[in-house]
């Protein structure tokens, strides 16, 4: 195997993922496991890592790196928000170290470097956080002045600055909105699920798309759309999903850009299945969008890691 330089960790609220890093900061092998941080029970978070892959870490002699939920209030241990601006040479100061426990008595314990996250004030004094995104948008690589958009349980919304800074950021709820409606509440009764994921039904998305963006400061009004849709016989059972889906993330659009349309478009990151849904949203209201490269997480682990001075590239 070529020789490991560091162990990333991209360890979240449902799955614990590992990666050996080369001296170029490319992956040569992964891991994962359903070890996110509300599986672990009793703070056992060395036992959790070390049941994924203890045995990397007694052969590699490697820094270890961690970002994502595994920093925050419910984690291992909690790592400081910096305030945005941030940039990955703050990001590579402001790590939080933890020991891990292992039964080797041999060697100096290993220590798990973890990422901060990052906070931002909005225009209505009111605090906005992220943790684990940080990562994957300085790993896209993106040039000064991008917009880029993060789809999710809860979407983010992030503005770079002239140097490639996290200057500005919003989160938008529109995935958890979309569960808590569906799942318990009386739009899910007349939606038909089991076919709604057999076919996107683009049309009732893109219908609800523009009933989001034209109606988001009364978005609590056009949501209930997608029941009296469905009562009046205008979207078949199994499209309305797509329509609520569409709703929601239209309005989540005009209000991320009621200061105007990114110049340039947007950059969106993450999942393929929630990005196409946003790539067509993003069409409807006239905004081009783009894909980020695969990857972003570790490529981010690595850029950190390198200017925290713990690894060095290869020649």
């Amino acid at each position: 195997m070529t020789t490991p330089y560091l162990l990333a960790l991209d360890w979240g609220t449902s799955n614990l993922r590992a990666s050996l890093l080369d001296g170029s900061g490319h992956a040569i092998d992964h891991r994962s496991a359903p070890g996110g941080v509300m599986a672990v029970k009793n703070g056992q978070f060395s036992a959790a890592l070390l049941a994924l892959c203890g045995d990397w870490i007694t052969q590699f002699d490697c820094p270890l790196m961690a970002s994502g939920m595994i920093g925050s209030r419910q984690g291992w241990k909690e790592a400081p928000y910096l305030d945005c601006p941030a940039t990955i040479v703050q990001a590579a100061a402001g790590l939080t170290s933890v020991t891990i426990e292992t039964t080797d008595t041999g060697k100096p314990a290993p220590q798990l470097h973890i990422v901060a996250g990052l906070k931002c004030v909005d225009a209505a004094g009111e605090f906005d956080v992220m943790r684990g995104e940080e990562i994957q948008i300085w790993g896209a690589g993106l040039p000064p002045q991008s917009c880029c958009v993060l789809p999710g349980t809860h979407s983010k919304w992030a503005w770079l600055g002239n140097g490639g800074e996290v200057s500005q950021f919003r989160t938008f709820m529109t995935g958890e909105l979309y569960g808590l409606l569906t799942q318990h509440g009386i739009l899910g009764r007349l939606m038909d699920f089991e076919a709604a994921q057999k076919t996107f039904h683009r049309d009732a998305f893109a219908a609800g798309v523009q009933l989001g963006l034209k109606g988001h400061a009364q978005m609590s009004h056009a949501i209930f759309a997608a029941r009296t849709a469905g009562l009046m016989g205008r979207i078949v059972p199994a499209g309305l999903p797509d329509y609520l889906s569409g709703i929601l993330i239209g309005a989540e659009i005009s209000g991320a850009t009621l200061d105007g349309k990114p110049v340039g478009g947007v950059t969106l990151i993450g999942d393929d299945g929630l990005c196409v849904r946003y790539e067509a949203a993003l069409e409807v209201a006239g905004i081009e969008a783009k894909r980020a490269l695969d990857g972003t997480t570790t490529r981010g682990q690595w850029l950190v890691a390198v200017a925290a001075g713990l690894v060095r590239p290869s020649p």
